[in-house]
């Protein structure tokens, strides 16, 4: 069982959620992992962020876990339950995801998050609401399509509703020392949060280095 953050911190953890195998061994794991930036659905985070999790799946192909990650200003702490399955070559998962913060970094999102995969395709609906601090709370959509070839992965990732905003990732990962490591290039729109603020959006190169562990 492993998370696609391992070796992309730029994707969501709902994106992760497609990642956890329906083979598998039943049991729990917990995984580490570092990247040179932190960007989450195309939006910038925190800089060399490190971050950590724990994960429990059932044969069922029921699973649990949290994930820890440095942003900064703070610590971003996800929570998430869900199901994922696969039926003739279709690949399945639904989860419930909580995102949370502390020191002031951000407030609480929670989120349904819906994927779905065949052959190298795969796409992820995620919709949930954002707290919002003492404003009123805002509801959000985000839709994403993934493409693979061999080492390499292509996202296109768009937000709705309240939000707004697209990006684009190219990734390339491999196994270093039984390391997974990544570089991808990532370029979001001006409507996306940049590191620099850029109000034009951004294009920029990020290297991700970590590793599963079986306990």
């Amino acid at each position: 069982m492993k998370k696609f953050k391992l070796l992309a911190l730029s994707s969501a953890v709902a994106a992760a959620m497609s990642g956890f195998s329906t083979t598998a061994v039943a049991g729990a794991s917990a995984n580490i992992g570092f990247a040179s930036q932190y960007y989450f659905r195309g939006v910038f985070q925190a800089g060399s962020s490190a971050s950590a999790g724990l994960d429990y799946e059932h044969e069922s192909g029921a699973y649990a876990g949290t994930w820890w990650a440095d942003v900064g200003a703070g610590l971003e702490t996800d929570y998430y339950v869900g199901y994922a399955g696969e039926t003739n070559d279709i690949s399945y998962g639904v989860a419930y995801i909580v995102y949370d913060y502390t020191d002031g970094f951000d407030d609480t999102y929670s989120e349904i998050d819906l994927t779905a995969g065949y052959g190298p395709v795969s796409v992820e609906f995620a919709s949930g609401t954002y707290d919002n601090f003492a404003g009123p709370s805002q509801d959000y959509t985000f839709t994403a399509i993934s493409a693979e070839k061999g080492d390499f992965s292509f996202t296109y990732g768009s937000f709705g509703s309240d939000f707004s905003g697209s990006y684009f990732e190219l990734a390339y990962g491999t196994e270093i020392g039984g390391f997974d490591a990544g570089v991808s290039l990532l370029s979001n729109d001006k409507d996306l949060d940049t590191k620099a603020g850029q109000k034009d959006g951004e294009t920029t190169l990020i290297f991700s280095l970590g590793k599963g562990f079986d306990l």
